[in-house]
């Protein structure tokens, strides 16, 4: 399958999580980018508002600004927090309740990230985002190995391409994919 496909695919979960997602501006799971987003979602109840530049966003953020489901894994917190809202954490995809149901962005180092793959290989997690640098070449091997090979084995959307310079960004690539699956 492309990158775009996989991309629809990770959209169409019903659930989402953010693996490394942290209120900590200091931490990895913080990262951020400039982001303009669709002049067709400036117009949708509780985006934002109409003139909205999301600027410095974060990942999960991103979830919460577009209405999705979106649990933040985080196991060093109990809670993270967009804007004033706290959001409770989970501190592993295993505690997720749906897992098989739940694609999963990753914003993690890439020692991290192998470990985070090799756990939603166990749980099932159907597809998983990696984000610009949370990746490198075993990283991305695994990801995208096949189950019976030894690999991750579900969607990964990862690596370059998509709109952005780093390559492959939800908050850069997310929303046409969310589009294409009806859910924008």
């Amino acid at each position: 399958m492309s990158t775009e496909a996989n991309a629809c695919a990770f959209f169409s979960s019903p659930y989402f999580a953010v693996v490394g997602a942290s209120s900590n501006p200091a931490k990895f799971g913080h990262k951020s980018e400039s982001h303009q987003p669709d002049a067709s979602t400036h117009s949708r109840p509780g985006f934002i508002s109409t003139t909205a530049t999301l600027s410095q966003l974060t990942v999960f953020a991103w979830y919460t600004y577009h209405s999705l489901p979106a649990t933040p894994i985080n196991p060093g917190s109990a809670t993270i927090s967009v804007d004033t809202q706290a959001y409770d954490t989970k501190p592993a995809l295993s505690a997720l309740p749906h897992p098989k149901e739940t694609s999963v962005s990753i914003i993690t180092p890439p020692p991290a990230t192998l470990q985070v793959l090799k756990e939603a290989k166990e749980l099932g997690i159907p597809a998983v985002w990696l984000q610009p640098g949370t990746f490198d070449d075993a990283v991305l091997k695994f990801a995208r190995g096949k189950a019976e090979d030894g690999g991750y084995g579900g969607e990964v959307v990862a690596g370059d391409g998509g709109r952005g310079h780093e390559g492959w960004c939800v908050l850069v690539d997310g929303e046409k994919a969310l589009k294409a699956v009806g859910k924008l």
